[in-house]
């Protein structure tokens, strides 16, 4: 699914729309009756982790400071105005299919962490599945035949048209209304307010540190592609025990991490193509053979892992052994 830095870019793609009504609709969504957006105003768009929260008022009610803040943010970021959207998705988003706008392994994806029954309420939640997206001011075109070997082009979950003329379309994600957006920025990896201390607490536990790494109530947006490059880039074993670690190299995980996901958030907002040095490659920068794996706690998600044994060496435990889960 996409990761915290994709998901920042699709609230990006929402903002220059905050304000405007909907005035069609269209999708396969069968979660949601998508007629119930017909004639609402979009008042805000917010971002948590891997999820996309947007907020919609009837249209005679006025947007509030928080919905005016994501405008000028919007705004700030693409160089454009809500007026001046005509063309803007196509200087955003290149034309091709949902498949190249993540790197994923070929397996489902499903929800880190359990979902809050709400009652009804006026933020719409979206959690992207495997190559989910969003498109402004254009459709995803197939550029190769499926597996069936036709060329049928994606079908979107969600369109929403607005009186400007503009429209977003969202693929492969799931939707569901909730009373307000579920979100704990101490915990986004991207966000100002992360709480480095709680994090640092969390990769402390004596699960291996591949398992921690994916724990969106401690590193929420942090995914599959992100665990395996710190990884590498901190030189530590997956399947270290974060107890057999010290602070500093918690403190340098830490570090790899957040630079990291800063550097991809960059990367995706100018365009430019992520580097990976071990995620899916057969051998890493230095030219050593790479071990791959599927990885997670039992009962839990598992992932494929990807690994340097001469880079990322086991971490032995006090008495000499090595950590538990690393032969």
């Amino acid at each position: 699914m996409p990761e915290g830095p994709s998901v920042r870019k699709f609230q990006l793609l929402t903002s220059p729309f905050v304000g405007q009504v909907v005035v069609k609709v269209g999708g396969s969504s069968r979660k949601i009756n998508v007629n119930d957006l017909n004639a609402l105003r979009l008042q805000e768009s917010q971002v948590h982790g891997k999820n996309l929260y947007l907020a919609f008022v009837a249209a005679g009610e006025s947007l509030g400071p928080a919905a005016e803040e994501t405008v000028l943010q919007g705004e700030a970021a693409t160089g454009a105005s809500p007026s001046a959207q005509g063309g803007q998705g196509q200087d955003c988003v290149p034309r091709t299919h949902p498949q190249e706008e993540e790197l994923q392994e070929p397996q489902h994806s499903g929800p880190e962490a359990p979902e809050a029954v709400e009652g009804p309420g006026n933020w719409l939640r979206f959690h992207f599945g495997l190559f989910g997206s969003i498109r402004a001011n254009e459709f995803s075109r197939a550029n190769k035949a499926n597996k069936r070997g036709d060329w049928k082009d994606p079908a979107p979950r969600l369109v929403l048209y607005f009186e400007s003329g503009g429209f977003l379309v969202f693929y492969n994600c799931r939707m569901h209304w909730c009373s307000s957006p579920r979100t704990d920025p101490a915990s986004d990896i991207l966000s100002g307010e992360f709480h480095r201390g709680q994090a640092l607490d969390a990769l402390r536990s004596p699960n291996p540190i591949c398992y921690t790494l994916l724990d969106q109530r401690y590193f929420s947006g942090l995914g599959n592609i992100m665990k395996n490059e710190v990884l590498y880039l901190a030189k530590i074993h997956p399947l270290t025990q974060g107890t057999f670690l010290e602070l500093l190299d918690l403190e340098r995980l830490l570090d790899c991490a957040i630079q990291f996901s800063s550097d991809w958030l960059q990367d995706k907002l100018h365009g430019r193509k992520l580097h990976l040095q071990i995620y899916q490659k057969e051998h890493c920068p230095l030219g050593h053979a790479v071990m791959k794996e599927t990885l997670g706690p039992s009962g839990g998600w598992k992932r494929l892992t990807w690994w340097c044994p001469q880079c990322q060496p086991k971490v032995l435990s006090g008495n000499g052994d090595p950590s538990p889960g690393t032969e």
